[in-house]
C-alpha cells in the first residue's frame, strides 16, 4: 500500500463546496471520479478540510491511499490532465501511512477580500466582495484583534445542518492571528486569519461583523460581549463565499519520506 499527499488549488464558483455530495458537482467529487479512474480502485480522499459552495483554495490538502505503480508525479500529471481547469493539483508527494490530510493539519489560513474601488474589474468578481461605501477601516482592525485568542464562537458560526452534530460539536475556537490590510495598490481590503480550525460560516460570519463595525452599527468593544451571548443572530451578517479563499494548511513534518 501507498499513500500520496496532494496539495490542491480550486476556483470554487462552479462547485458545490469541497465535501462529495450525490448528484452536485464538488471538488473532492471531481478528484475522487479521476483517481478511481486512474487505478480502478475504491479510492477515498481525505481533506484537510470543508470548504462551502463557492469558497476557493491555493493550498487545501488531499491524502489517498493506494496499490497502483504510478508515482506521485505521475499522479499529479494525469490528474491536472483530466480534471476540469478550474481544479489543479500544484503538488503531490509520497507520505508514510501515519499521515491523514484531516487529523495531520494544524492549522490553517483564510483570507477575505473586499474590493473598494467604485467598478470591480472582470477578472476579480469571482473572488472579491465589492463594498465601495464609506467604512471605519480603524475600527475594523482594532475589531479583528479582538478574535485572537481561545473563544467560544457561537455567535460566529452556523448550524451545521444536523442538530445531533450541533449538540456534540464544541464551539470553541483558537485564533493565533487577525489582521486587516489594505493592499499595496490600495484598492482591497483583506482579512487574513489563522487558526487551528474554523466551524461553518466562521470566517464569513467574523468578516460581516468587522462590516458592521465599518458602518458604525457594532463598536469594537461589541465584540466581547458578541462572545458572551452565544447568539448568532446578534453579530453581522454571513458575507457571500465568493471572497474567501483557504490559502494555506499547516501540517506536522514528520509524515515526510526521507
Amino acid at each position: 500500500m501507498r499513500y500520496i499527499k496532494l496539495t490542491i488549488a480550486y476556483d470554487g464558483t462552479d462547485f458545490h463546496g469541497w465535501q462529495i455530495q450525490k448528484n452536485k458537482p464538488t471538488v473532492q467529487g471531481e478528484i475522487i471520479n479521476v483517481l478511481r479512474r486512474l487505478t480502478q480502485e475504491n479510492i477515498t480522499l481525505h481533506g484537510a478540510g470543508r470548504t462551502d459552495a463557492g469558497v476557493h483554495a491555493l493550498g487545501q490538502v488531499g491524502s489517498f491511499r493506494t496499490q497502483s505503480a504510478l508515482s506521485a508525479a505521475e499522479f499529479q500529471r494525469a490528474l491536472n490532465a483530466i480534471l476540469p481547469p478550474t481544479i489543479r493539483i500544484m503538488q503531490a508527494e509520497e507520505t508514510g501511512p501515519e499521515f491523514n490530510a484531516r487529523w495531520s493539519a494544524y492549522g490553517k489560513i483564510y483570507r477575505y477580500r473586499i474590493y473598494r474601488g467604485k467598478v470591480v474589474p472582470p477578472h476579480l468578481h469571482r473572488y472579491v466582495l465589492h463594498y465601495p461605501f464609506p467604512l471605519d477601516e480603524e475600527a475594523m482592525r482594532e475589531a479583528a484583534a479582538r478574535f485572537v485568542g481561545a473563544h467560544d464562537f457561537s455567535s460566529f458560526a452556523a448550524s451545521t445542518g444536523s442538530e445531533d452534530e450541533d449538540k456534540d460539536r464544541t464551539m470553541e475556537r483558537e485564533i493565533y492571528s487577525a489582521e486587516l490590510v489594505r493592499t499595496a495598490d490600495n484598492e482591497e481590503l483583506v482579512f487574513t486569519v489563522r487558526g487551528r480550525s474554523f466551524l461553518r460560516y466562521m470566517v464569513r460570519k467574523i468578516v460581516g461583523t468587522l462590516l458592521d463595525v465599518g458602518r458604525g452599527k457594532l463598536a469594537v468593544a461589541d465584540i466581547d460581549r458578541l462572545f458572551e451571548l452565544k447568539d448568532r443572530s446578534k453579530s453581522g451578517p454571513t458575507v457571500p463565499s465568493q471572497g474567501l479563499t483557504m490559502v494555506e494548511v499547516h501540517l506536522d513534518e514528520s509524515y515526510r519520506v526521507e
